[in-house]
């Protein structure tokens, strides 16, 4: 069954832990990203207590330097970590070695191709020939290559990431918008039924949750679409 993760973006470490325990009875695990960790510092990812973490940081420097900060982060036992694919096969090799220190309690290294918020017009602007695809599908075996144990990818790539790599590598999917949600900044979505057919692992959904009247309510929906998808495949 395809999980949900909960995007808790913001600063307040306080809004963040009221969030946190009006989704977290329907999520697999919170998502606590750079604003968040920057604002706060590497102790208060501990505010999530006993819930799954996936810390999305987007490491992306020189190889030295990102095995050090997975080092630097593997006390906080993360669930799932991210690094940048576009940082080469040298750099995300040495993350994971680092994150190897940590044993059974590794995170899950996931590797972002292309950001959800890119389509063809801006790739093209930065250099990268071609359109959101073909430089998703480079990214993703030179990271799958080096180390990675999945891929953070847009819902739209998700189905032939699938047919070309198998269904090992983990898939996260940002860019979520339930029916009827506001699109935002974000270039290329699905909502959570496509993504989950298309053969997401996880979901992460951000604003749908955290501005809506009732986050807890809409957790649930979600939830429970992802259930009921899941229940059909099944029968």
């Amino acid at each position: 069954m395809t999980g949900l993760i909960a995007a808790l973006d913001t600063t307040d470490p306080q809004q963040a832990l009221a969030w946190a325990g009006m989704v977290a009875p329907h999520c697999g695990m919170i998502k606590l990203g750079l604003e968040f960790f920057l604002a706060n510092g590497i102790e208060s990812a501990r505010l999530m207590g006993h819930r799954p973490v996936f810390l999305d940081l987007k490491l992306h420097d020189i190889p030295n330097t990102v095995a050090g900060a997975v080092r630097a982060v593997l006390p906080l036992r993360p669930a799932m970590l991210t690094l940048h694919a576009a940082g080469g096969s040298a750099m995300i090799a040495a993350a994971r070695a680092a994150a190897d220190q940590a044993g059974d309690a590794r995170p899950v290294l996931l590797a972002v191709t292309v950001l959800t918020s890119l389509d063809a017009e801006a790739l093209h602007a930065t250099g990268v020939a071609g359109g959101p695809r073909q430089q998703v599908m480079r990214l993703a075996r030179l990271a799958l290559d080096a180390g990675a144990d999945g891929l953070v990818c847009s819902a739209h790539e998700v189905a032939m990431l699938r047919a070309a790599i198998g269904p090992a590598p983990v898939l996260v999917v940002p860019g979520i918008r339930p029916v009827g949600s506001a699109q935002g900044d974000q270039a290329r979505t699905m909502t959570p039924t496509e993504a989950a057919q298309a053969g997401a692992d996880w979901l992460v959904v951000g604003r749908p949750l955290t501005t809506a009247p009732d986050p807890a309510a809409a957790a649930a929906a979600i939830a429970a679409e992802l259930a009921e998808l899941a229940a059909q495949v099944v029968a």
